[in-house]
């Protein structure tokens, strides 16, 4: 079988060469009560970026894993340069060129930029002592080789999370890869930042190297994508040329039905104050903050990364102390120094990181739902599981979680109804206002809307909501008034009919007129 140095990379500086250097054919791939892949072919070609399309829990994450060594096919066949190959695990992946670069980095923080990139394959003066000149020299090399501007002696904790992912970038690249996975490598940068790594994708483009490029940001992946494959339901219905396709047709294939409003906001009656800061403080990182939320009313809190918007966040949920101000929930002035406290006064907080932070992920879906609300399912310390599973299952049919059970593992669930689960837990401690940070970040168009649906539900309900987004369509779409941060400030307040994306960026980069 051909190996990957038996296809030295050359510069395409044209078309891109019709015969596929990858074909995966007739994929089937099963988990307990669950068909995953239905008969699934694809194909890259050599220097291009195809992307990967599809809702979460449509199978992309599970074809590209298998592709990388980390899940077994059940049948169907892979062709690597024109040779079937049998990959058995990430060695042998690896072995064979392809690298996977996944959302939750695979670093270890502790380690420098070129201990984490040449990791199991470190130098050696002799068995046992690492040659560190080499090391870092090799490390450095590569980096520049990429065109990034990182030291190598650097220490990966010390990283933003964009350059976590160039050092991700050079370490797959380090092992002579010539298949490049990259799944949501934008959903945590900025606008620059994604700038800089699609600059990178082209370069490697022009090397030869082939990338698969998932990502749920329609925009972005018609200025890098080449061709498009789209999953549904764990079977590819097509596949597209970027420059032949409209949005539309996408959403169409990814969804099966045409979405008529990718927000669909409904204006709920504006009740009584929900919540009130004022003068609110913390080490330089919030800054004399003020503003009030009002039942039935959706928040918007737009800024740049860095600009105090999770911070405001983590405050008002107790899990970050205060300098200085206040915070009064449904008039009654309170001190909230702890996340049990918050929740006693009625809030609740759906967190941008729902893996590390909202979930706990081995836990069953009925034991993440009530979990936060444990007096209603015990006695005398005893948790009833009749009940457990009679009230979480009320939250599964009403929010329509797609799970097999209530007793499945939350960490099978797609992102889309993961975060469904994250919002059932705080509807069952009957939360009245909500703070939602990022809440449709890493899940599918159709998966989206329905969190949008769900908000429209609860602030016709009287729930107040505090939305913070980096999406500014999102933030403009599903707002009533927007609040704009920068610098830990709120440099701008805008009612959602005179709130435009260059008045909010003109905010939150700090320029006022």
């Amino acid at each position: 079988m051909p190996m990957p140095s038996e296809h030295p990379v050359g510069r395409v500086s044209d078309l891109l060469s019709p015969e596929p250097v990858l074909s995966m054919q007739g994929i089937w791939k099963s988990f307990p009560g669950v068909v995953a892949l239905q008969d699934v072919s694809f194909e890259l070609r050599r220097g291009e970026v195809h992307v990967l399309l599809g809702e979460n829990g449509a199978g992309k994450s599970t074809l590209m894993k298998i592709l990388s060594g980390a899940y077994r096919k059940d049948s169907g066949a892979v062709w690597l340069w024109g040779r079937e190959v049998d990959i058995k695990s990430p060695g042998d992946a690896q072995r064979l060129g392809i690298s996977i670069i996944y959302q939750e980095l695979n670093l270890v923080p502790h380690l420098t930029v070129a201990e984490n990139i040449v990791l199991g394959r470190e130098p050696k003066l002799a068995p046992g002592i690492i040659d560190q000149k080499k090391l870092f020299s090799l490390a450095q090399s590569q980096l520049d080789l990429l065109g990034v501007a990182l030291d190598a002696r650097a220490v990966v904790r010390t990283l933003t999370v964009a350059q976590q992912q160039m050092v991700e970038v050079a370490k797959a690249l380090s092992v002579q890869s010539k298949i490049l996975i990259m799944d949501e490598p934008t959903s945590a940068i900025t606008e620059r930042e994604i700038g800089e790594l699609f600059r990178i994708m082209q370069r490697l483009k022009e090397d030869g190297v082939s990338i698969v490029f998932i990502s749920h940001r329609l925009d972005e992946i018609f200025q890098i994508g080449d061709r498009v494959t789209v999953l549904l339901d764990g079977k590819n219905v097509g596949t597209r040329s970027m420059k032949a396709v409209a949005k539309g047709e996408l959403v169409r294939l990814m969804v099966n039905r045409e979405l008529k409003e990718q927000f669909p906001k409904k204006t709920a009656t504006i009740g009584e104050e929900a919540l009130r800061v004022d003068h609110l403080s913390r080490g330089g990182v919030l800054k004399d903050i003020s503003f009030s939320l009002r039942r039935g009313e959706v928040l918007g809190i737009a800024g740049l990364l860095g600009s105090g918007r999770t911070d405001l966040a983590r405050a008002l949920f107790g899990l970050d102390p205060i300098d200085s101000g206040s915070v009064t929930v449904e008039g009654r002035l309170t001190n909230i120094d702890s996340p049990q406290k918050a929740i006693a006064c009625g809030m609740g907080f759906l967190t941008e990181d729902r893996k590390t932070q909202g979930l706990v992920l081995k836990l069953s879906v009925k034991e993440n739902i009530v979990l936060p609300s444990m007096e209603k399912v015990c006695r005398a310390g005893i948790i009833n599981r009749e009940k457990e599973r009679r009230v979480a299952g009320e939250f599964i049919e009403d929010l329509k979680i797609k799970t097999p059970s209530a007793d499945q593992k939350v960490l099978y669930l797609s992102g889309g109804n993961q975060q469904k689960v994250i919002v059932s837990k705080w509807l069952c401690t009957e939360a009245r206002v909500l703070i939602f940070d990022e809440p449709t970040r890493g899940i599918d168009v159709g998966a989206k809307v329905e969190i949008y649906q769900l908000m429209n539900r609860l602030t016709a309900d009287g729930a107040a909501i505090l939305l913070i987004s980096s999406e500014l369509p999102e933030i403009l779409g599903m707002s009533d008034r927007i609040l704009v941060m920068h610098e830990g400030r709120i440099t701008g307040e805008f009612s959602a009919t005179d709130a435009t994306q260059e008045k909010i960026l003109q905010c939150a980069l700090g320029i006022h007129n």
